[in-house]
């Protein structure tokens, strides 16, 4: 009963972190309109990945989930970044240059 209460937590809190970057990157380009929104998303994933990779170094006692290389660690990096694009509505754009036109 506890792992469904901890699970519910950690969607609740994954979600309040992804809306947080969101809000953030909407605030930083309403305050400067004249910024590249390229390098202003740029930043937000430079820093949610130095955050990601601090957050999943290994712990002085690992347990089972810790990964135990740099590697594997930057391999569940990507694994999570490409799902989270997959899964976005955004991943797919009319002008993408894979887009049939007739």
């Amino acid at each position: 009963m506890f792992e469904m209460e901890d699970d519910d937590q950690n969607s609740a809190l994954f979600d309040q972190a992804a809306d947080a970057v969101v809000d953030l990157g909407n605030r930083l380009a309403a305050e400067n309109p004249d910024a590249d929104p390229w390098a202003l998303a740029d930043g937000l994933i430079a820093g949610a990945v130095h955050y990601w990779l601090y957050a999943h170094q290994p712990q002085d006692f690992p347990d089972e989930d810790d990964m135990m290389s740099s590697r594997e660690r930057l391999e569940e990096l990507v694994r999570q970044v490409m799902e989270s694009a997959e899964e976005s509505e955004y991943l797919h754009s009319p002008m993408d240059n894979d887009v049939g036109r007739a």
